[in-house]
């Protein structure tokens, strides 16, 4: 994608970022403790990069796209694909709900055997859902960006969202 819209860049870059730490987690999960204990420093630092994720960048990302682009997106002809943005949307907040502690507690280094094996699971669940999700907004919404937005409320939408 190489649209010249300022808010189509924020949000691909959110998004390689996203892809770059859900691909990092995944190769690194063969190594992921199978007993209660702390984890190595590298997952450590990981886990806690997806922590921050989970608690701040995906609502906020979720929420901006929801309010701003998905309504223009339907206003000109694309409400199925909105919609269908906004479910996976929804999938995936409930999926970060369940990973979130799991998450934390890793970090907390008080997760036990199960615990470990349910971070597990949820996060190869994360993974497949927010990739598919990113490659869909990839060829479906930041595309159309370039269409739906004039210069002055790309600028808008722009300026509030980095400042938010």
């Amino acid at each position: 994608m190489n649209g010249q819209r300022q808010v189509s860049r924020l949000l691909e870059d959110e998004h390689r970022a996203n892809l770059d730490l859900l691909g990092r987690l995944e190769q690194r999960m063969p190594r992921w403790p199978r007993a209660a204990g702390p984890a190595d420093g590298e997952l450590q630092t990981m886990l806690g990069h997806l922590v921050r994720n989970l608690q701040h960048d995906t609502g906020r990302h979720f929420d901006f796209e929801e309010a701003e682009l998905f309504t223009r997106m339907a206003d000109s002809g694309d409400g199925d694909m909105a919609l269908l943005l906004r479910e996976e949307h929804e999938a995936i907040r409930e999926l970060a709900a369940e990973l979130l502690p799991l998450a934390e507690a890793a970090v907390g280094g008080t997760l036990d055997g199960e615990g470990w094996q349910n971070l597990k699971r949820a996060t190869l669940e994360m993974v497949e859902r927010q990739v598919a999700h990113i490659q869909k907004e990839g060829m479906a919404l930041l595309p159309l960006l370039d269409d739906l937005l004039d210069d002055e409320t790309d600028q808008q939408l722009a300026f509030a969202y980095a400042s938010d």
